[in-house]
């Protein structure tokens, strides 16, 4: 949670609005509640976005209420729109929240096991070889954290889409690298989760542009793009229709469930096969 006193406008859109919608309520002489009546919103809806709250963004409804009460010619639309496409370093907690509650996640990955299916020892490797982190172990417990959602009462059914070239990547080396396609061809198994392969034989296909998840909740739809030290966050625009397009011709590519688990076993007895020659 953000104290006011610790939102920095100058590096994140989010804090932007935040900063402005109290400058401008406190300027016009306005109550949280009256500025909620203004918003079209409660009290506790205009509180949590000025102070930057996971999970509270403004959206363009309440931009457009705003903009037009205090005669500010689409501003607060305008940041609205620019906070949608901007990178943010910190949007991912806000979506490991939304993921934790989500009724259907997709994920595609180009180069690196889902983080939701990580092993810890995979995740360890990844963490500690990225020399980002200071405390590694803090940041693998987060991640199996995240994982929690599998095991919920009402897990969300999880679609999964890799490029091939990601059971050939030892991260960790040859047996963690094993032992993470074995919790990979587990998950596999499982009811709620589908797991398909774009082969290498694929050639060119849109899945090479990038990694992306996305999440359908109660409420409607997000997508998260990931990019070096951050990323972005989409919700509730023609953006998220492009995704699921994206989506579906990756797919297109991609072999069938039971042709992508024999691919990850053959990935595997690859693996076991060199083990089996340096410990004999």
């Amino acid at each position: 949670m953000a104290s006011i006193d610790s939102l920095d406008p100058d590096t994140s859109f989010k804090h932007w609005i935040a900063s402005d919608l109290r400058f401008f309520r406190e300027r016009e002489e306005r109550s949280l509640s009256q500025l909620g009546q203004v918003m079209g919103s409660s009290r506790h809806t205009v509180s949590n976005i000025e102070h930057a709250r996971d999970g509270w963004n403004m959206n363009e409804d309440q931009a457009a209420r705003l903009d037009a009460y205090l005669r500010l010619n689409g501003h607060f639309q305008r940041l609205v729109r620019y906070a949608r496409t901007a990178h943010d370093p910190d949007w991912f907690a806000e979506y490991a929240d939304h993921e934790a509650r989500a009724l259907v996640i997709r994920t595609y990955r180009l180069s690196l096991i889902p983080g939701l299916f990580q092993t810890p020892e995979y995740a360890r490797a990844l963490i500690t070889a990225s020399r980002m982190v200071e405390d590694a172990e803090a940041a693998v417990d987060n991640r199996m954290k995240r994982q929690e959602v599998l095991a919920r009462k009402n897990p969300p059914l999880v679609w999964v889409l890799l490029d091939e070239n990601v059971l050939h990547r030892p991260i960790g080396g040859v047996q963690v690298m094993r032992d993470q396609l074995a919790r990979l061809r587990d998950a596999a198994e499982s009811q709620h989760v589908t797991i398909r392969v774009v082969p290498q034989l694929a050639g060119f296909y849109l899945g090479l542009e990038g990694s992306f998840n996305s999440l359908t909740m109660e409420t409607g739809e997000l997508v998260f793009i990931e990019a070096p030290g951050g990323g972005r966050l989409i919700q509730g625009s023609t953006e998220i229709r492009d995704f699921g397009v994206r989506w579906d011709r990756i797919g297109a590519s991609a072999l069938p469930w039971d042709a992508s688990r024999d691919l990850i076993a053959k990935a595997m007895e690859q693996l076991d096969d060199h083990l089996a020659k340096v410990h004999p």
